[in-house]
């Protein structure tokens, strides 16, 4: 039961992330998915549950992508860390593509929805506690105050790769740039 529904909503996440927000019905998830027609609706009444699901399945997914790099790179140092992310954003423009653009979808469509809005609150509260533990371990001083300046510029950085792809991408030097600026360890003490 938990696979299907797993299914069903990664379906979901491909017709968002090729097709748009107005594509995404209850039909188009059945057959993305390959299942019988009523599949997506018995698991998800309304199409309101179905974008709230979709919410904590791309999540999930973007953060087991996540922990899939930084276990190849164990991010300890600002320069790691930087390199941990870029592979995240290549990842995000490349492999999984159709993820984050469904992500963006939703993100805009939540401009116009507010029980949306609140669903992505909730689950963006989530991933910026869990972000800002992978900056405390990376040197930052101030995770709260770091976390949203880079992750906001990793936003952008991938919707503009999204929006007008440039096959020599290589968003590296920018973020190796930006985290080494942003994370500041804290001052050494000065024995008194």
């Amino acid at each position: 039961m938990a696979a299907r529904r797993d299914d069903l909503l990664d379906a979901a996440i491909g017709v968002l992330g090729k097709h748009g927000i107005h594509a995404l019905t209850h039909r188009a998830v059945d057959a993305a998915a390959g299942l019988p027609a009523g599949s997506a609706s018995n698991h998800f009444r309304t199409r309101d549950a179905l974008l709230n699901a979709v919410v904590e399945r791309f999540a999930a997914r973007e953060r087991a992508n996540w922990e899939d790099i930084a276990a190849r790179v164990c991010p300890t140092t600002p320069a790691e860390l930087a390199q941990a992310l870029t592979a995240f954003v290549r990842d995000g423009t490349g492999p999984n593509r159709a993820l984050t653009l469904a992500r963006y979808a939703i993100l805009v469509e939540a401009a116009i929805r507010p029980s949306l809005r609140e669903q992505l609150a909730a689950t963006g509260a989530r991933v910026n506690t869990w972000f800002m533990n992978w900056l405390r371990i990376a040197g930052s001083a101030h995770p709260a105050h770091d976390a949203p300046i880079v992750m906001n510029h990793l936003t952008g950085l991938a919707l503009h790769q999204l929006a007008y792809p440039n096959p020599d991408f290589d968003p590296s030097a920018q973020i190796t740039a930006l985290v080494t600026a942003v994370l500041r360890p804290l001052p050494a003490e000065v024995p008194a």
